[in-house]
């Protein structure tokens, strides 16, 4: 598929991989229309941030993935459709789980039952690498059983099942992506890596953190993005569910010391009782097997790890962006 002047929506555009997609497709000469969560305060999340020439390229849609009714109206006049809407946070899912059912399982119910009836052209579900929980064996690839550790995760092996079933049901051309961990500049500070840098960045001594020896393979948000616009060219990859993930693994606690030492901190490392996930939770090791994608697409990581870290610092750095992450708070 030629994704050239498409009519293209991404929901969860005011998110932290939404906000870098849109800036990818504009690159791509797409005509984006940006599916924002409706709010009382008219935010329009990080595409706030954004500059006025970069705006008035985007039409904007303000509405609820909940919601039947304003996901069809959105849909309605698109070519394709990138669905990344979803309600994050592992802690939070234990807290309201019937939420993460709402959003991710019937959210995305809702953009499959109008991608159908509008007879999109191709259909990205975002999935994650949380849906196959701690690895049976790696490197992980497709076929990899899925465990529901978390309400979140299995939420998430909810809303991918979903959609399989409207490719194998009704030809819908849905791709399933599934990104390993994504970090870089306007993540949430729910993620560990913001949530080590703004405690770094704040002069703290000590450096709060859950369990230490969990792995995970990590992945720069821009090469996230080029995976996703890759698969969605890739004609061959409709009707699969494809990883995306540069195949290396690093746990929290030597991630944690790799960022004190490239912001040049003498910090010391704190594992916290409260910041832990229950042990049957807890998902102790994820590394990708990207060879489908690599075979597909051609695609590979480009963006090494300190290079990755080196960026998203430099971004925290900014005493704007920095300023918007309540570093003293433990965000569930």
């Amino acid at each position: 598929m030629d994704l050239n002047r498409k009519k293209i929506l991404i929901t969860g555009a005011d998110g932290f991989i939404g906000s870098h997609l849109v800036e990818r497709l504009l690159e791509e000469n797409c005509q984006i229309k940006a599916f924002v969560y409706y709010n009382s305060f008219n935010s329009w999340g990080w595409l706030d941030t954004f500059p006025e020439d970069k705006l008035k390229d985007l039409e904007i849609f303000a509405g609820d993935i909940r919601d039947p009714n304003g996901v069809r109206t959105a849909i309605k006049d698109v070519n394709v459709v990138f669905h990344l809407a979803a309600l994050i946070g592992i802690p939070f899912s234990y807290h309201s789980p019937d939420a993460y059912v709402d959003t991710n399982i019937k959210g995305t119910l809702n953009v499959l039952q109008a991608c159908r009836e509008y007879s999109i052209e191709r259909v990205v579900i975002t999935s994650t690498s949380e849906v196959y929980g701690t690895a049976q064996y790696v490197p992980i690839n497709e076929k990899h059983p899925f465990q529901g550790q978390s309400p979140y995760s299995a939420s998430k092996i909810g809303a991918d099942k979903i959609a399989e079933s409207f490719y194998r049901s009704f030809s819908t051309p849905v791709i399933i992506a599934r990104p390993f961990n994504t970090y870089g500049p306007r993540q949430s500070a729910r993620a560990v890596i913001p949530t080590i840098i703004t405690q770094l960045l704040s002069g703290k001594k000590e450096i709060h953190l859950g369990s230490l020896h969990p792995t995970r393979d990590l992945n720069y948000v821009n090469d996230i993005c080029n995976g996703f616009i890759t698969l969605t060219q890739c004609d061959v990859a409709v009707g699969k569910e494809i990883n995306i993930g540069s195949g290396t693994e690093i746990s929290i606690g030597d991630l944690a010391n790799l960022l004190i030492e490239l912001i040049g901190s003498n910090a010391k490392i704190v594992s916290q009782d409260a910041r832990k996930r229950p042990e049957e939770s807890e998902v102790g090791r994820l590394v990708c097997d990207n060879s489908l994608m690599k075979e597909l697409t051609g695609w590979k990581p480009e963006t090494p790890l300190k290079e990755g870290l080196l960026k998203t610092i430099e971004w925290f750095r900014d005493k704007e962006n920095l300023k918007r992450y309540k570093k003293d708070i433990y965000c569930i």
